[in-house]
C-alpha cells in the first residue's frame, strides 16, 4: 500500500477548499441565536436583586435536563475541538474556510443553548455554569497520547462522524422536548450540525480521491472509536443512566450509512487488504 505523503495530502484537499466552501455557503443557513431566546420570560437572579434559581423553577424532566447538559456541555467544548481541527488546517491559512466558518457556526450553539436555559430557568444555571467549567478545562483530546498519530484524514473523518452524531441525538432530544420553543432551538442546531457533517464528508470525498486507502480507513477508525454523547462528562453517572440508550448500533449504523451514500462506499475498489476489511465493516455497519 502507498501512503500519500501528508504534505501531499494537505495540497490535495486544499485544492478542492474552494469548491466545497462554495457548497457549504449555499446550504448553511445563516441565523442569530438571540432571535431564538425568549428575553420576555427573563428576570434578574440575585446578584442584581432578583430571585436566584430553586428546583421548584425547573420545566424539564430529568432525561430531558440530563441530555440538553450533555448537549450543551458538548457544545461548549467547542475550543477543544478547533484546536484538534488546527493541528492539521491552521485557522491562520486558507483552512479558515473549514476551521475557521465551522468554529464561528458551531459557536452558535452553546450560545443559544445557554441563553435560552438561563432566562427561562429551565435547569440550574449554578450547575450547568460550574460543569462548563470542568469540562471545558478537561477538553477533548486535549492530551497528547490522545492526539499522536490523528492524521489529517483521521481528523475530517472523526468531524463527519460526530456531526452525523449530533443530528441523531438531537432529534433524540427533541421527541421529549416539550417547549416549543426550544425545539425551534434545536431545529436550528440540528440543521448547522447536518450543514457540516456534508461539508466534512466533501472533504472526506475529496480526500478519497487522492488517498482512498487511508480514507476509508479513517472512515472505519472513527465510527469504531464513536463515544456517546455525555459519556466523556464527569460526575454524570445519574444522567447518564437516563440517556445511556439515545445512542445504539442502529445510530452508528445511520451514520455508516450516511457516509457510505455520499462517499460512494459501494463502488470503491483495488483496495489492500487491511483497506478493503475496513470497507466491508463499514459496509456491514451501514447496512444493519
Amino acid at each position: 500500500m502507498t501512503v500519500l505523503p501528508e504534505d501531499e495530502l494537505i495540497i490535495a484537499l486544499e485544492k478542492a477548499l474552494p469548491e466545497i466552501a462554495e457548497e457549504h455557503a449555499e446550504i448553511a443557513t445563516p441565523w442569530n441565536p438571540h432571535d431564538w431566546v425568549p428575553w420576555d420570560s427573563g428576570r434578574n437572579f440575585a446578584f442584581l436583586g432578583g430571585e436566584d434559581w430553586d428546583p421548584s423553577q425547573g420545566t424539564m424532566s430529568a432525561e430531558e435536563r440530563a441530555a440538553t447538559l450533555a448537549l450543551l456541555l458538548t457544545k461548549d467544548n467547542l475550543p477543544s475541538y478547533h484546536r484538534v481541527l488546527a493541528i492539521h488546517f491552521p485557522a491562520f491559512s486558507d483552512w479558515r474556510q473549514l476551521v475557521g466558518v465551522w468554529t464561528a457556526e458551531d459557536n452558535r450553539h452553546a450560545i443559544v443553548l445557554r441563553d435560552y436555559l438561563v432566562v427561562t430557568r429551565a435547569i440550574d444555571p449554578l450547575d450547568a455554569e460550574e460543569r462548563r467549567l470542568h469540562h471545558v478545562t478537561q477538553g477533548y483530546r486535549q492530551r497528547t497520547d490522545k492526539v499522536t498519530g490523528l492524521s489529517p484524514l483521521d481528523t475530517l473523518a472523526l468531524m463527519a462522524v460526530h456531526e452525523n452524531q449530533c443530528v441523531a441525538f438531537i432529534e433524540r432530544l427533541s421527541s421529549v422536548a416539550t417547549d416549543d420553543a426550544y425545539k425551534q432551538i434545536l431545529a436550528k442546531i440540528a440543521g448547522d450540525d447536518g450543514a457540516q457533517a456534508t461539508t466534512f464528508g466533501s472533504f472526506l470525498a475529496a480526500g478519497l480521491v487522492a488517498d482512498q486507502e487511508a480514507t476509508v480507513i479513517a472512515v472505519d477508525n472513527a465510527l469504531t472509536k464513536l463515544e456517546q454523547i455525555g459519556a466523556d462528562i464527569a460526575d454524570f453517572d445519574d444522567e447518564w443512566a437516563l440517556i445511556a440508550d439515545y445512542e445504539n448500533d442502529e445510530t452508528k449504523g445511520k451514520i455508516a450509512a450516511t457516509l457510505v451514500d455520499q462517499l460512494k462506499l459501494n463502488s470503491v475498489h483495488g483496495l489492500s487488504d487491511d483497506a478493503e476489511a475496513a470497507r466491508q465493516r463499514i459496509l456491514a455497519l451501514a447496512a444493519q
